[in-house]
């Protein structure tokens, strides 16, 4: 009897239902987030739910030897576990340590594994099966090509590794202001992991009223300087202005930017960061990261120009927001308060940025440095700075830094302090994944708390409806869960919360919402949204403009929209239908950072650029 070949006899593969799971994980991933970008999420899962479908028919429907299916699966355990550690870091520790296995690699191997499959269905055995070796490594090698510089509405900011950020151009020109204060490093507690803090060293003593803030070996005074021109009462003090509602009063620009368009002051780089601004007279503070240092600058309003930087030798990163601090400067009379993301609160002066004393928060509350850092920024109350750690409000001696009191411990919160009055008592709210959480502005003690089931870690702010209640929102895992009304009254048995109903129209993410004649307005995911503060029920929704930020100008009616792209836009803020009146480019790249109106000037900026507009005013 003659040799029989097995290869020849073997029935021929069954390619058909991995070309379908194949095709449709290209339009899921690839041309699904083009057309609707807000199911980017839906891209994500359904690629990998089709890679998870090709691996099955590999292994049970393809009719491949199993020496083949058993030899597939072993050799991409193997790529995968050796590129790794070779992985660009933001790659390796994107999307908490999930961008690779989920993100990057099931969109790159799976379809080249079936473009193999049936590109080499007619080869011998041995040239297909080293084909195979070839397909898989260099799909795992394809991957250590990229980096990410971080995630936006629409998916990953993907890049060559090797290209520059834009904090290493920033970086090479090596533009400094005339006086640039430089202190001493401060080492914060113990890191989250995807936390990089870079030469540290043990800073001085900062942490007592009477600790003397001495130079130390790579501090560097201000040279004497005038005072700058600030006003007598800041215009915009901190972050979302006065009151934190991102509301402006008092100004009525003109809307038809056809004839009377926005000018350009200025426009210059900035490091990274997603700081806002705080603006007095013709200076304007905001932080950001250069290099190894966490930098709070000064600027003037009218030219851009550079003022002062105030330095510390401390870095955060992490892959989803980038490095650089998150926090917004607070102007309080002739002082300046910052956070930093790794947990530095100073007390700068305000004409030349000398350091009037630091505490480390994250040491004080008992606090790792959360995985996006600590983005709480300052509220001033009643002679102090008081800020949020993660869930835990602290309260220090705004003259001294010496601390005064600590609030009780919640999980999850990336929220800012908020003032609220009820029955006439003033208070300190703060939203975290345990719901709100009220405490006492004298000594932090807990008056009120309103639990909210199934929520995760909060980001965005409360808002006041105007007659005593609060809008408080929630964030699950894959995004808003929705906005609450609560009312809130002192009786003689204590406080007493009621629910008044729970709205889905309206779910905000890491976006902020504004209230106005009765209606709240924000992003219901990346949709602007309207509802009834009556009932919650929702008026509109239309427009996207990405995660992005408002202003309310409150007077006229309408939204000043920075949208994610960079893009500003006002919509009408009534609550008949979806309205935009007018939209011009202002920046270019990922835009999280609020937006700013103070008279006529609006400021704008994200982690590479900012810029000055002026807006005409109506009448003039």
């Amino acid at each position: 009897m003659g040799h029989i070949d097995v290869s020849r006899a073997r029935p021929p593969l069954r390619l058909w239902p991995g070309l379908v799971a194949a095709a449709l994980l290209c339009l899921l991933r690839f041309v699904l987030p083009v057309i609707l970008p807000d199911a980017f999420i839906v891209g994500i899962l359904g690629a990998v739910v089709c890679a998870l479908a090709i691996l099955v028919w590999w292994v049970f429907f393809s009719r491949a030897a199993w020496t083949e299916r058993v030899g597939a699966i072993v050799l991409i355990i193997i790529a995968f576990f050796l590129t790794k550690p070779l992985l660009d870091r933001s790659i390796a520790t994107g999307m908490m340590g999930m961008m690779y296995p989920f993100y990057a690699l099931p969109p790159v191997m799976a379809p080249l594994f079936v473009a193999w499959a049936v590109l080499t269905r007619g080869l011998s055995d041995g040239v297909r099966r080293a084909t195979m070796v070839a397909t898989i490594f260099l799909a795992c090698a394809a991957c250590l090509l990229i980096r990410t510089d971080g995630i936006i509405g629409s998916g990953s900011q993907l890049t060559w590794r090797w290209t520059k950020t834009a904090e290493e151009r920033l970086l090479a020109k090596g533009e400094e202001p005339a006086a640039v204060p430089v202190n001493a490093p401060v080492t914060p507690k113990a890191d989250a992991a995807p936390v990089v803090v870079e030469k540290p060293s043990a800073p001085p003593d900062m942490g007592h009223a009477d600790s003397k803030l001495e130079p130390t070996g790579n501090t560097v005074s201000a040279p004497a300087a005038s005072p700058l021109p600030r006003a007598r009462e800041a215009e915009w003090p901190g972050f979302r202005g006065p009151s934190r509602d991102s509301s402006v009063g008092g100004v009525r620009i003109n809307t038809d930017w056809s004839t009377s368009a926005p000018v350009q002051l200025w426009r210059r780089q900035i490091g990274p960061g997603w700081s806002s601004f705080a603006v007095t007279g013709d200076v304007f503070y905001t932080q950001e990261q250069r290099g190894e240092y966490e930098v709070v600058g000064a600027y003037r309003v009218s030219t851009g120009e550079p003022l002062w930087r105030h330095r510390d030798q401390v870095r955060f990163w992490e892959s989803n927001g980038g490095p650089g601090p998150r926090g917004t400067p607070t102007i309080s009379n002739d002082r300046i308060y910052t956070f930093g993301a790794t947990g530095i609160l100073n007390a700068l002066d305000a004409d030349s940025g000398a350091r009037l004393w630091s505490r480390n928060v994250a040491s004080d509350a008992e606090k790792a440095v959360p995985m996006w850092g600590f983005a709480s920024s300052p509220l001033l109350i009643d002679g102090k700075v008081v800020v949020a750690a993660s869930g835990r409000l602290v309260a220090y001696d705004a003259r001294t830094g010496k601390r005064q009191w600590l609030g009780p411990s919640r999980p999850g919160s990336y929220s800012s302090p908020h003032l609220f009055t009820a029955d006439g008592v003033q208070q300190i709210l703060l939203l975290s994944a345990a719901g709100a959480t009220s405490v006492s502005p004298a000594d932090g003690a807990l008056l009120w708390e309103q639990a909210w089931d199934g929520s995760g870690t909060t980001i965005t702010q409360p808002a006041l409806t105007g007659d005593g209640d609060i809008l408080i929102n929630a964030i699950g895992g894959t995004g808003g869960m929705g906005v609450r009304r609560l009312g809130v009254t002192h009786g003689p048995s204590g406080w007493n919360v009621t629910e008044r109903w729970t709205s889905t129209g309206l779910k905000p993410y890491f976006n902020d919402f504004v209230v106005h004649n009765g209606h709240a307005f924000g992003f219901d995911g990346n949709i602007l949204s309207c509802i009834d503060l009556a009932d919650g029920h929702r008026k509109w929704k239309g427009g996207r403009y990405g995660n992005g930020q408002l202003i309310l100008l409150a007077d006229e009616d309408l939204l000043l929209v920075l949208s994610e792209e960079g893009d500003v836009a006002l919509v009408k803020a009534t609550p008949d239908q979806f309205t935009e009146v007018a939209r011009f480019k202002a920046l270019e790249g990922k835009t999280w950072n609020h937006p700013v109106l103070v008279r006529d000037t609006l400021l704008v900026r994200n982690g590479e650029e900012m810029a000055a507009f002026r807006l005409m005013l109506e009448g003039r």
